[in-house]
């Protein structure tokens, strides 16, 4: 194993693991899943890493792999999710504490977000995240006008998911 690609993608994840954080609390209720999906975006992310060429930034391709990975997984089982073996992989990385005491506007919103389907989801994610509707077409794989078209329908439908 490569020490420097290893120590190149711990620091990469290190700086951005809030992002797969994120991806995790929309795809999974309860804080055994979210770990499990935590760890399981992380191998896919250390499997994929060695293809990551730079054309996009690191972030960018990072939302992409957990994105694509929570949605496969959560497709498959929609009630818990199955993850890989990690023992053999001896990563040193300082998992952030994940706070449960969210505000009660954020769990009305990810309340909302969760009656969306995956894509929508994935969306309003990019979009919280502050994304362009570049960066967002360019990590959904679709165009910047179809991501714009979506969005606006997301919020129109999350309009009136929260105000029935």
């Amino acid at each position: 194993m490569d020490k420097d690609l290893e120590h190149s993608f711990v620091t990469h994840l290190d700086q951005n693991q809030n992002i797969v954080h994120k991806v995790c609390r929309l795809y999974t209720n309860d804080r055994e899943s979210h770990n499990d999906l935590f760890q399981e975006i992380t191998i896919q992310l250390w499997k994929a890493y060695p293809k990551f060429r730079g054309d996009a930034k690191f972030s960018t391709w990072m939302y992409r792999v957990a994105l694509n990975t929570a949605i496969t997984l959560y497709r498959k089982s929609k009630k818990s999710i199955k993850t890989a073996d990690f023992d053999a992989m001896d990563f040193k990385i300082k998992a952030e504490e994940y706070d449960d005491e969210v505000e009660e506007q954020l769990k009305l919103m990810y309340k909302a977000v969760k009656e969306l389907n995956d894509i929508e989801k994935a969306l309003v994610f990019l979009y919280l995240e502050d994304k362009s509707y570049r960066e967002i077409a360019d990590t959904m794989g679709i165009t910047e006008v179809n991501a714009r078209v979506k969005m606006n329908r997301v919020k129109t439908k999350l309009k009136k998911i929260l105000n029935p």
